[in-house]
């Protein structure tokens, strides 16, 4: 009503982003995993099968390529440093290579020897390395900085169905008269593609989640349930348990609505492309399609618990 858009701080709580990391990297690499989780579980969290395929590891013995991993880790989002180190950077020196993960506040520290990875350190930061005490991991999987990872080929057709999608949006609110929201949409999307096209990322990169991950329109996202391990068939195969039933049900019902009676507004003043409306969370019935078996666990069961129980 005023024509005022106040952005969001783009600022991340960094421990729960590095939690967020640690669940995701270990559902993908081990079976004995138990996350505890809020409702933004049902949020948008980029697809599962290119996260796991961007996982970079690396073991004592095995054969090293520097050029490789130095454009691994960048693609992933890494920044490489000579000062201290924190999550999501790495330092090179020479033969000898520091890597902190994005999951863990540990350093992870190996000498290339001949061609091939020495012992790998899993040190303190705050500690330091201590000969003798220092302990050695015998392999390391280095997940990305960030979960929306996309391939430079899926990135070039995504940056190409966003200029194709701007396009059609643009005569749209020209054909309106809307000359104020076709210039602060072209702007900030035109913003956002040089950003994805140079570095590979930019801030709210998930509102174009549908076009990198090439969903249909109105297809659900990609959320923290999808890491989870599938069984031959494609069912989960997991158990689910759900605490507080009787409030958490409700909130999980209610936040498709909200979330879309929000982006209605960002959509139709000009503020985001019509596409964004897809970086949604669950609907409920895709919610329950996608934790398997579950326990419901209340002191004050509703009707619905008692009829699943």
């Amino acid at each position: 009503s005023s024509d005022t858009y106040i952005d969001k701080e783009a600022m991340i709580n960094e421990e729960i982003d590095r939690l967020r990391h640690a669940a995701t990297s270990a559902l993908l690499t081990r079976r004995d995993v138990i996350v505890v989780a809020s409702v933004s579980c049902i949020y948008g969290l980029g697809a599962p099968e290119t996260y796991a395929a961007s996982l970079i590891r690396f073991a004592a013995g095995e054969e090293f390529r520097r050029e490789y991993l130095l454009k691994k880790l960048i693609e992933l989002q890494f920044t490489r440093t000579t000062s201290d180190l924190k999550r999501g950077t790495f330092r090179v020196r020479g033969d000898a290579w520091e890597i902190m993960p994005v999951d863990r506040e540990v350093l992870y520290t190996f000498d290339v020897v001949d061609g091939k990875v020495g012992e790998i350190y899993e040190v303190d930061p705050v500690q330091g390395f201590v000969p003798g005490e220092t302990p050695t991991v015998p392999e390391v999987y280095i997940a990305p900085a960030k979960h929306f990872i996309t391939a430079v080929p899926d990135r070039e057709r995504a940056v190409a169905t966003i200029r194709e999608e701007l396009k059609d949006r643009l005569r749209i609110f020209e054909e309106g008269k809307k000359y104020l929201e076709a210039e602060r949409l072209e702007r900030r999307t035109r913003y956002d593609l040089a950003m994805i096209e140079e570095v590979g990322y930019c801030h709210g990169i998930e509102n174009y989640s549908r076009h990198l991950s090439g969903r249909g329109a109105g297809d659900p996202p990609d959320t923290l349930l999808d890491y989870f391990p599938k069984t031959a068939d494609g069912k989960p195969d997991f158990l689910t348990v759900i605490d507080e039933s009787h409030v958490t049900l409700p909130q999980v019902q209610g936040m498709y609505g909200g979330d879309a009676a929000r982006k209605k507004n960002l959509i139709e003043f000009g503020f985001r492309l019509p596409s964004a409306a897809d970086n949604r969370p669950l609907k409920f019935e895709e919610f329950e399609e996608r934790i398997g078996e579950r326990i419901y666990v209340s002191a004050t069961p509703a009707e619905f618990e008692r009829k699943r129980s």
